[in-house]
């Protein structure tokens, strides 16, 4: 039997979710929390109509991460393997993704503006993000709204910064295991007419690999101003990166002895990174009902490293450079809001990649690729509230986005082994947002939301143009994911829980299959449940879980040469675990001392597009505390993986193997916080 379509598995989620909605019971409201990614004027995110949970800068102190993937793992349908020191790769309501799927399919933003231009994604989304400066961080699961656009396909992670009205001054040091060494410094200067925030962070590690230390500086000023007739908002965010690369450890279950998990096969690896951003925002009213806002922004990148995990070993060198501006005009009615908006972006990119080894097999000695792309991106969107009744708020939204790409190849127009340089050319591609959603209040505290949504991706540059020989360009199109989802929200003063079920279809599936060939017209299929609750069991204690249950499904046929890579309809997508969650219980007898136990399970999945390997997943348990010894002082410290597990960040089945990343040992870190 053939598969029902986007219609029928909505009608699957209607039916799952229904079931999970019955019994509601009215309690009070919880404090409202005000979320921006979905509506730049903000909105309760109870209200909200986007899946969206908010990170808050109480928490992010609290947790002290020495990655995001601490901080993401709180998300309900949020996975990151962690890699060697900052590396990482993402899921949202999605497989863990590599390559271009990974870098362009997740959209990371910096107060509403995206860390990278469309078509110059990372696959190390959060390289460039403020991890240990943030003021609190916001992420959308599913595509994000019609404010959004290119590369917000599965998910969208927004990351604020802090305000010196909200933030204190403090300095910070922490101590850890493999010569972990950690500080900052904010300072912030609340003021009638400006205020002023500057804060730098640095994180040191060794590795707790053989010669995988890394190094990495954070540096934030904000402004924040008003005149007689509008506010303004300014900010430089700057960010370096320096670290050494462990890969994969080889053969069956590697990361569970300890000498092999700790060895680092290529020592010589590297990658070196450096991101700029500089933004002015402008907003005011026209009007008692009407609200502008025009932001304009600059940014600049660049990023050198090994491809270790390549016979070639070649030398990565790429960077790009933008300036653009957003812009919207957010008006209240009798009826509801409407906002409608443009935004503007001229990026060059450039990238060049050098294999310095003597030539093998195909992996020529000397330049490989050398090339420039300039491109544009330009884009209208609209979007409104509709208020049909006291209980019942109807939203709607398009985005019409263009982007563009001129390219200019600095090399000879040929095939040098495995490598194809394509010759000067200009492509386009335009992407059509639409979404619709409702919410309708069922009580003080009860919320049913549910939505239909298209998020899209256009080709990535480094898909386009490194290519093999017998590869071409024509006929990449842009990836589309049709989102259908409906949710239970419930509130109180005790207890606040959502279920949420979705059914996604993904189309012209862009990714490289295990022969080493560019796939341009797969399908997958995703659809799931994801629970969030918070208990406030006592006065001291609470209870905080994150969960998702989900399939992520070929939906194509695909042979390839290596048998167990083959690729049938129905097979489920390798490194897509069903089960995920996270769950907290936080104990604060007294106001100077607060625990926390956190318990975060990763559930089996395959490491193969052909289902014939898997790893069988894992369990981690991490312990916190803090206590504050003084008024604006306080000592804090955890224990990482507690019970000391063996186990994988990331296992994969390639090249007729088994291969992992392997997880940490026990960790023990402890540091001290003090205002001034």
């Amino acid at each position: 039997m053939g598969e029902p379509g986007l219609a029928g598995l909505a009608a699957s989620v209607l039916l799952a979710a229904s079931g999970a909605a019955h019994g509601a019971q009215t309690e009070a409201n919880p404090e409202e929390v005000i979320v921006v990614t979905g509506a730049r004027s903000g909105e309760a995110v109870d209200a909200t109509i986007l899946p969206v949970t908010r990170i808050d800068g109480d928490t992010l102190i609290q947790t002290a991460a020495q990655h995001p993937s601490e901080i993401l793992a709180r998300v309900p349908g949020v996975a990151l393997n962690r890699g060697n020191g900052a590396e990482h790769l993402t899921a949202i309501r999605s497989p863990v993704l590599t390559g271009g799927a990974g870098a362009g399919s997740f959209l990371y933003l910096e107060d509403g503006i995206p860390l990278r231009a469309a078509g110059f994604a990372n696959v190390n989304g959060l390289f460039e993000a403020l991890n240990g400066l943030s003021g609190g961080i916001e992420i959308v699961r599913g595509p994000g709204s019609a404010l959004q656009g290119s590369n917000g396909l599965h998910g969208v992670i927004n990351y604020l910064t802090p305000t010196a009205a909200d933030t204190a001054s403090e300095f910070e040091a922490e101590l850890g295991s493999f010569g972990r060494r950690r500080g900052q410094l904010i300072i912030s200067r609340p003021g009638d007419g400006a205020s002023v925030l500057l804060a730098i962070a640095g994180q040191h590690e060794d590795g707790w690999r053989d010669e995988a230390g890394l190094d990495r500086v954070e540096t934030l000023v904000r402004l924040d101003g008003a005149m007689p007739r509008f506010d303004w908002r300014a900010t430089a965010a700057l960010v370096s990166l320096q670290q050494e690369t462990a890969g994969y450890v080889g053969g069956l279950d590697a990361y569970r002895n300890l000498d092999l998990a700790r060895s680092n096969g290529d020592p010589e690896a590297f990658r070196n990174a450096q991101a700029l951003r500089l933004t002015l925002s402008l907003s005011g009213q026209a009007d008692a009902l009407t609200q502008w806002q025009v932001t304009p922004y600059l940014r600049a990148n660049e990023m050198a490293f090994l491809m270790h995990f390549l016979p070639s070993e070649a030398l990565e060198e790429s960077g790009h450079a933008s300036a653009g501006v957003q812009t919207s005009l957010t008006r209240q009615t009798g009826w509801g809001e409407w906002v409608l908006g443009a935004d503007v972006e001229a990026t060059t990119g450039t990238l060049r990649e050098t294999q310095t080894r003597p030539t093998l097999f195909s992996f020529v000695q000397g330049e490989h690729y050398d090339y420039t792309v300039d491109s544009t991106l330009t884009a209208v969107y609209g979007q409104g509230y509709w208020d049909a009744s006291d209980t019942l708020r109807l939203q709607a939204g398009l985005r019409l986005e263009q982007v563009q790409y001129d390219y200019d190849n600095r090399l000879a127009d040929n095939a040098i082994g495995r490598y194809l340089r394509v010759a000067d050319r200009s492509d386009g591609y335009d992407l059509v947002l639409p979404h619709i959603g409702a919410s309708w209040q069922i009580n003080t505290s009860s919320h049913v939301v549910t939505r239909l949504a298209r998020g899209a991706r256009a080709p990535q540059t480094a898909e386009l143009y490194r290519l093999q020989p017998g590869q071409v360009i024509d006929g990449i199109e842009p990836e589309t994911l049709d989102s259908f989802e409906i949710g239970y929200r419930r509130g109180g003063a005790r207890f606040d829980w959502s279920v949420t079920a979705f059914a996604m279809q993904k189309h012209n599936v862009f990714f490289r299959d295990a022969d080493g060939f560019n796939v341009t017209g797969g399908q997958t299929r995703h659809h799931g449940l994801e629970l969030a609750l918070d208990w406030l069991a006592s006065s001291t204690l609470t209870f905080n879980l994150a969960g998702s249950w989900a399939r992520h499904l070929y939906d194509f046929d695909r042979p390839v040469s290596a048998a167990s890579e083959t690729i049938r309809a129905g097979a489920e997508i390798d490194t897509a675990p069903e089960w995920l969650w996270n769950v907290r219980a936080r104990w604060q007898p007294t106001a100077r001392f607060s625990g926390e136990l956190e318990w975060s399970h990763m559930g089996r999945y395959f490491t193969d597009a052909g289902n014939l390997h898997s790893y069988d997943g894992h369990d981690l348990f991490h312990l916190r505390a803090r206590y504050q010894w003084r008024e604006g002082a306080e000592i804090f410290g955890a224990i990482r993986n507690l019970l000391d597990t063996r186990y994988a960040e990331r296992a994969d089945y390639a090249f007729g193997s088994d291969r992992y990343f392997p997880g940490e040992e026990r960790g023990v870190s402890i540091g001290v916080r003090v205002g001034f």
